[in-house]
């Protein structure tokens, strides 16, 4: 079969190093660059990122690596770092929709809305919006994804479709592939169970959704491949950082 054209990076949530030594660690693994989470904590955070994330992309450089993308708290994206993704030669900025108390149409209206806020500075620098989906009180399937990416265009807002929430959600790869297609960015994998909590006698199930190894989760990998290989998809895996 013929291969899938793709860019392979690593979500570094769980290595919080100092940034050459995590650029040195992503040249050992032998991928093309990090996810990188841009969170108090870290060492690029909103607080420092106009002069930060710069300099972190010359450190990954100078180590034959890329910062492919950033991950930012769950909220509205700052104008600052969609410039500071330009002069970091940052591809897209990954997020995510939460439902609050206002209901599911509320916030897909309100991210909807923001989005659109930033249009002409997404297209202005050359940065795409990647909206992920996300189990429990998130936009959670790719379905629920479709009805917000498709109201743009795909250099702007597109989509990162991650297949171990999607399996939560019961959504089999070759559906989520072609809702997600037109503007399928990115895909995150990594896959997920749920596991029955202990409980009373009598008491309601409750149930957790713990991170497995890639063999073990809800969505089978291979399907995943298939379904991109079958469609001509070409774009960037991220390995999730669980």
């Amino acid at each position: 079969m013929k291969p899938i054209a793709t860019t392979c990076s690593v979500f570094t949530k769980f290595w919080n190093l100092p940034i050459p030594e995590l650029a040195a660690t992503l040249n050992r693994i032998g991928v093309d660059g990090a996810e990188l989470p841009v969170r108090d904590g870290y060492p690029v955070n909103l607080e420092n990122v106009v002069r930060t994330l710069p300099e972190a992309a010359k450190i990954f450089a100078d180590h034959g690596q890329r910062i492919i993308s950033v991950a930012p708290p769950i909220g509205p994206i700052p104008p600052e770092l969609v410039e500071a993704c330009a002069w970091a030669g940052v591809t897209y900025i990954r997020v995510m929709v939460r439902v609050g108390e206002a209901g599911y149409l509320a916030a897909e209206d309100t991210a909807c809305r923001h989005f659109e806020s930033l249009i002409s500075l997404l297209e202005h620098y050359g940065v795409t919006i990647g909206v992920q989906n996300h189990c429990d009180a998130f936009v959670a399937s790719a379905a629920g994804l479709r009805r917000i990416v498709e109201r743009f265009d795909p250099k702007h807002v597109a989509a990162v479709y991650d297949v171990g929430h999607c399996g939560l959600d019961g959504e089999i790869p070759p559906l989520a592939v072609d809702l997600l297609l037109s503007h399928l960015l990115a895909v995150n994998l990594k896959n997920m169970i749920r596991v029955k909590k202990r409980h009373d006698d009598g008491d309601f199930a409750r149930w957790e959704r713990p991170v497995v190894a890639g063999r073990q989760g809800f969505t089978p990998w291979p399907d995943v491949a298939s379904a991109l290989r079958a469609r001509g998809w070409s774009g960037i895996i991220n390995l999730c950082a669980e």
